[in-house]
């Protein structure tokens, strides 16, 4: 049976649960946790939340250090932390340009660790939606356009296969947000039920 490990933002984890519903006796599934070996190595400066790509970097490097990786198969997304805007200076958390050595990173790492990585494309941020008056952050959809191309470069250069979540959410009408980013549980369950599809045909055509 495959087995898929999955490293992403809060995006992954309200999905998380529908996806281990629908993989259910063909695909194991866990996700980063709290409790796991990797994530105490780093002394509790991350969380199960996949954070932003310098995160999901450092937290795959210890992955590997610590030699815990059971899956056959690592799903990772990392965007909308990264986009993350300061309102005043207009500084982004993660630079583009860092961003897509950090995604190299992580290429370079999964083939290091023998795991077939699939990557997920980041999930819409609207800025009418995201950023209201008062918001200590922005987001906004150019930047997101833009990251998710210079994620699409670097996957397809490195023949990294890639889950279209944004494409998919782009599709769902306009009532899918349950706050600034975030998505009501209906719209989880859609995007779960998409990616494990999604990895029923990919699993079924290596085969």
């Amino acid at each position: 049976m495959k087995s898929a490990f999955v490293v992403g933002d809060s995006i992954s984890m309200h999905y998380g649960p529908y996806l281990e519903q629908y993989l259910q006796g063909w695909c194991g599934y866990s996700r980063k946790s709290d409790g796991d070996a990797a994530l105490q190595s780093l002394g509790g400066t991350q969380s199960a939340n996949g954070g932003d790509s310098s995160a999901v970097l450092t937290y795959l490097q210890a992955v590997r250090d610590v030699g815990k990786l059971t899956a056959d198969t690592l799903l990772v997304n990392c965007g909308l932390h990264d986009i993350k805007t300061e309102p005043a200076s207009g500084a982004r958390q993660i630079p583009i340009n860092l961003y897509g050595q950090n995604l190299t990173g992580i290429v370079e790492i999964a083939s290091e660790m023998g795991v077939e990585l699939i990557w997920i494309r980041t999930t819409p941020a609207v800025d009418e939606i995201h950023n209201k008056p008062g918001s200590t952050f922005h987001r906004f959809t150019a930047d997101c356009a833009a990251y998710n191309a210079v994620a699409d470069a670097v996957m397809a250069e490195n023949g990294v296969p890639a889950i279209d979540l944004f494409g998919f959410t782009s599709r769902l009408g306009d009532d899918v947000f349950c706050d600034h980013v975030h998505f009501h549980p209906h719209i989880r369950e859609k995007q779960a039920a998409y990616i494990a599809g999604w990895l029923q045909r990919h699993f079924a055509l290596k085969h």
